[in-house]
């Protein structure tokens, strides 16, 4: 059923407006996967910071 509306989309006559949403969705995603590391980073820092500082 998924493979039938992808190759429905995929060849459809608006396949131009899919690729632009790709592209825009292949952005997002690497904005907030980069965002999560950056944040995930950081956060990590802290929590070393404040275990270290009770013991």
């Amino acid at each position: 059923m998924f493979k039938q509306l992808a190759l429905k989309l995929w060849f459809d006559q608006d396949g131009q407006d899919i690729a632009e949403y790709a592209v825009m969705l292949a952005v997002i995603l690497v904005i907030v996967v980069g965002t999560i590391r950056l944040i995930g980073s950081n956060a990590n820092n802290v929590f070393s910071n404040v275990a270290s500082s009770i013991h």
